[in-house]
This record gives C-alpha cells, sequence and structure tokens, in this order.
C-alpha cells in the first residue's frame, strides 16, 4: 500500500518538478497552486481521452464492462482512504494485502454474478428451443 501511495506521488511530484523547472525557464514563477491546477490538469486530460477510447471501445461489446471498471475504480478509491484512515486513526493496520483481498471480494463476487447471468441466458435460450 505505502509502496503504491509513494509510486503515485513520485509520479505527481516529477510532473510538478518538470513544470515548476520550465515555468521558471520561461519567466513564470508559478505558484504552488498553479503548478497543482497545470499538473492535474494535464494528468487529467490525458487520461480522459485515453479512458474515452477505452470505453467507447468497450460501449461497442457491453456495458457491464465499463460498469465493472467504474465500480472497481470506486472500490480502489475507497479502499484507499480506509486503509490510510487506519493508518491515520491507529484503528487497524494499513496493509497493502488488506487492499488486495478487499479487491479480490469484489472480483470474487462480479465472477460470480457473472456466471449467474451467464446460467440464466443459457436457460432462458433452452426453454425458447423447447418452447418451438
Amino acid at each position: 500500500m505505502k509502496e503504491i501511495i509513494l509510486l503515485i506521488s513520485e509520479l505527481v511530484n516529477y510532473f510538478h518538478d518538470k513544470l515548476w523547472q520550465l515555468s521558471n525557464n520561461f519567466g513564470l514563477n508559478l505558484s504552488d497552486k498553479d503548478l497543482h491546477l497545470w499538473v492535474f490538469g494535464i494528468l487529467g486530460i490525458v487520461s480522459f481521452f485515453i479512458v474515452h477510447r477505452v470505453f467507447s471501445a468497450l460501449a461497442k461489446r457491453s456495458i457491464t464492462a465499463i460498469s465493472f471498471i467504474y465500480t472497481f475504480t470506486v472500490l480502489l478509491v475507497i479502499v484507499f482512504a480506509v486503509e490510510i484512515q487506519q493508518k491515520i486513526t491507529g484503528r487497524g493496520n494499513m496493509e497493502f494485502q488488506d487492499a488486495v483481498i478487499s479487491l479480490w471480494g469484489f472480483i470474487l463476487f462480479f465472477a460470480g454474478y457473472i456466471l449467474l447471468k451467464w446460467m440464466l441466458g443459457m436457460l432462458k435460450k433452452l426453454f425458447k428451443k423447447a418452447r418451438t
């Protein structure tokens, strides 16, 4: 958990420092708040274009895939928030393995949902054939 947070922080700090250097070279002298606006604006819009392209392709095949990705992303944020909260409050241990197991729980339950959906679809086809 700690390693992932540090990796994400390093990535953001890298872009922050490069943009700060660039702004100073051009005499812009951007403040820390200005840099945050630019760093997250750039990372966000690049991420948006990538996600939009992937989701557009997925939408042609399955809305379920988009729903899964969105739900997984929300759960990822919640899991990290809970683990960080445990570290801050001391109520529990902040462990990467807890985050992994939490997300596996969703993946397993989702796999069960997909299996059930598939089985019901097969039964529906079977009964439809039996009627004709």
